[in-house]
């Protein structure tokens, strides 16, 4: 609107306006925060469970239209994803992670995350947290499978951790690797734990407990099975170091 306003393409009366509208748009099914952008430099992501394919590719479209920033679609089922394919044959679409981006980050410089996975079970939410991350203009660099059970694995790679800006540890069944990691490097580490694991592991509660219990100091540790989360928190960290 300010570069309307300033071009001619938009009368000061036109902006008002604009600025009077309220920063929620009711589309009758949901209600879109269209100044979040605005306030955190990144619109809101499609949450997508629970959704139809045709609410979904609605709150696209809207997305699309009133922000310039990448647009995601989290959890999507395959009828979602092949109705958002068809109507965007360009998206980016991960479907393992259940995830399709409608729209990328022209810029791909903001840092290195480095995403380690413990298992080749917990790819899917591996899988989530790099799409988004490099939806959002960070380069990504993938570690998998070096979980605990053969550690030795883990320490023969611990020298591509050195350059990294944040480090994402995605572990299910008991956890450790997210202490493992932690305690390797200098890097802020966002660990995310999995449902995977067997009865006792409780759904991913058992991985929870022992992150948010970890000896190695300042793991930051978010919700089960929540890659997107963790992506966003790394994001923002390049972001501030950014400017």
């Amino acid at each position: 609107m300010l570069n309307g306003l300033e071009s001619g393409a938009l009368t000061s009366e036109e902006v008002l306006a604009e600025l009077q509208k309220a920063p929620v748009e009711d589309l009758g099914f949901a209600k879109l925060d269209s100044h979040r952008e605005l306030r955190q430099g990144l619109p809101e992501a499609i949450y997508a469970e629970g959704k139809t394919p045709e609410q979904v590719l609605q709150i696209a479209e809207r997305l699309l239209e009133v922000t310039t920033s990448p647009v995601l679609a989290t959890r999507c089922q395959p009828e979602t994803i092949a109705l958002l394919r068809e109507r965007w044959p360009e998206a980016e679409i991960s479907d393992r992670a259940r995830l399709v981006c409608l729209r990328s980050a022209a810029r791909a410089d903001l840092g290195l995350v480095t995403v380690v996975c413990a298992g080749t079970s917990d790819l899917p939410v591996a899988e989530e947290a790099s799409g988004v991350c490099r939806a959002l203009g960070a380069a990504v660099h993938s570690i998998t499978d070096v979980g605990v059970a053969g550690v030795h694995r883990l320490l023969a790679v611990q020298d591509e951790f050195a350059a990294s800006d944040v480090v994402i540890v995605v572990a299910g069944m008991e956890g450790a690797l997210a202490s493992l990691v932690g305690g390797l490097v200098a890097a802020p580490v966002i660990a995310v734990p999995t449902s995977v694991g067997y009865g006792a592991s409780f759904g991913g509660l058992a991985a929870l407990l022992a992150m948010l219990n970890s000896c190695s100091a300042g793991i930051t540790v978010t919700n089960i099975d929540n890659g997107f989360g963790a992506a966003i928190a790394a994001v923002k960290i390049l972001r501030k170091w950014a400017r």
